[in-house]
């Protein structure tokens, strides 16, 4: 019986470990190709603001970081640097800075959805019809699928 309950648990503990790193692999895994580092220089040109990600933010963590420089221009947002691996992250605007869950989770409800970041390594993202980004004052990583706080930087 002793001999069952250590080969369960054992069993158990490697099908955990495994399925959590699944987890953290597939969106690395399946990503597309990041963009271009002389595209996205090219695109930050006529950037109306400018801010940067940070590593040292109170919400962020060894697997929840975002570092480099964010550029926003009247149709694009793009960001030069890397974010840490994950699934489902989301870009948006707030009208304060946030730096943890429980800030960006306060914010949410008034927070303008940008879009999808499937890259880890710089991305591209054109603002939707209607968002002025004059009405914000932060940009925002958020992990959807696990309520994760990633990064933010303060551009105005």
């Amino acid at each position: 019986m002793r001999r069952l309950i250590l080969f369960l648990a054992s069993h158990g503990l490697v099908f955990a470990a495994g399925f959590a790193l699944g987890i953290y692999l597939l969106p690395i895994l399946t990503a597309p190709d990041n963009p271009d580092a002389a595209m996205l220089e090219a695109r930050s040109q006529n950037a109306r603001f400018e801010a940067a990600f940070t590593r040292d933010l109170a919400g962020s963590d060894f697997l929840h970081w975002g570092e480099g420089r964010v550029s926003l221009t009247d149709s694009q947002i793009v960001h030069m640097g890397a974010l840490a691996p994950g699934p489902d992250y989301k870009l948006y605007l707030t009208t304060a800075f946030v730096e943890d869950e429980a800030g960006f989770e306060a914010l949410k409800s008034d927070a303008a959805l940008i879009g999808d970041v499937k890259t880890f390594g710089g991305f591209l993202l054109d603002i939707p019809e209607g968002v002025d980004i004059t009405e914000y004052t932060t940009v925002v990583v958020w992990c959807e699928s696990f309520g994760e706080f990633i990064t933010a930087a303060k551009y105005r």
